[in-house]
């Protein structure tokens, strides 16, 4: 499993690098230098994508964590990461081209990007408890209970 959190890392880094300059570069090319959502993609990317895979390659190190409903998990958290992802994609292009929206679809974006995080949140607690338990069973191996 290491080999395939590496792996997720590399994948979720060249995203993050990627988001980082197409946000650049579209606002230049727009002539925009307000506020938009195009900049938050690059940090959820890095911090939620690479950093985070980073993280469980090292634990799964540690403690042998994943089983047979890490991958399930997992699949949640990357789903809710890229529709996240994918709001803000919507909502920065829309500020950076300006355009107004009505109401509901301003509240369907922003309803998007919650569920997102939402699935985030969700399979974030249950690698925790995952982690918490494999934790628990190599203190218990190494007390001898």
């Amino acid at each position: 499993m290491t080999k395939k959190y590496a792996n997720l890392a590399m994948v979720y880094g060249i995203l993050a690098m990627a988001a980082g300059v197409f946000y650049r570069e579209f606002t230049k090319f727009q002539g925009f230098g307000g506020k938009t959502a195009l900049s938050v993609m690059h940090a959820h990317y890095f911090l939620l994508g690479m950093f985070f895979f980073l993280v469980l390659m090292l634990i799964e190190k540690s403690f042998a964590f994943s089983d047979e409903r890490t991958g399930k998990i997992l699949l949640v958290y990357q789903i809710g990461l890229n529709i996240a992802e994918t709001a803000f994609l919507a909502r920065g292009l829309f500020q950076v081209t300006m355009q107004q929206l009505a109401k509901g679809l301003d509240a369907s974006v922003s309803g998007v990007a919650g569920i997102g995080h939402i699935l985030i949140g969700v399979s974030a607690v249950m690698l925790l408890m995952q982690i918490k338990k494999a934790a628990a069973r190599e203190d218990d191996r190494k007390t001898g209970v």
